[in-house]
């Protein structure tokens, strides 16, 4: 089913997200990759704040090319989601809604994901070109210092998606399996 949400993202919105919904996302949501989740756990070690609001946001894992002239972000295409496992349960459990990315995930962030009404979304890899186009701004927020992996906010309108995990901890990368292996 094809449903079209704003953010932030709160649980009324992921209460009505289901594995397998096509979703088109308008709004703000932050871009962060390895380095920019390694440095806000280190943060959070140190009892910093985090550098972002984390309530009801949603992270895109993307390290964007950079921008072509007149757009505001070169390609823009999910990369893998497995590497910010060990990171996504203590941003879940600290407010965070949603995670865009590309592949599985640990049932430890999958634990995390029903324990908080969250979700998991999935970007199509390899159309990184295409994603850039529902992108209407980017900003750098923090760690600079990291190029491609800052912390950027995005502004986004209908960008697509797919619900893989959602809160109820349905999984489409094993339901799809079970469905194809019946036929």
């Amino acid at each position: 089913m094809d449903k079209y949400i704003h953010t932030p993202i709160t649980e009324e919105i992921t209460a009505d997200l289901k594995s397998g919904d096509y979703v088109y996302i308008t709004g703000t949501i932050y871009v962060a990759r390895d380095a920019a989740h390694k440095r806000m756990m280190e943060a959070l070690e140190k009892g910093e704040k985090l550098p972002i609001d984390i309530k009801d946001s949603t992270i895109y894992y993307m390290g964007p090319s950079p921008a072509r002239e007149g757009r505001p972000i070169g390609s823009a295409g999910p990369t893998t989601a497995s590497r910010m496992d060990k990171y996504a349960p203590t941003l879940l459990d600290l407010g965070e809604k949603a995670m865009i990315g590309k592949g599985k995930r640990t049932k430890e962030v999958m634990d995390a994901v029903v324990r908080n009404k969250a979700v998991y979304f999935a970007a199509v890899g390899g159309a990184g070109a295409l994603l850039s186009k529902c992108i209407t701004k980017s900003e750098i927020v923090c760690y600079e210092d990291l190029g491609a992996e800052a912390i950027r906010k995005i502004e986004v309108e209908n960008f697509p998606a797919i619900v893989v995990i959602d809160c109820e901890g349905n999984n489409l990368y094993e339901t799809a399996i079970r469905e194809y292996c019946m036929k």
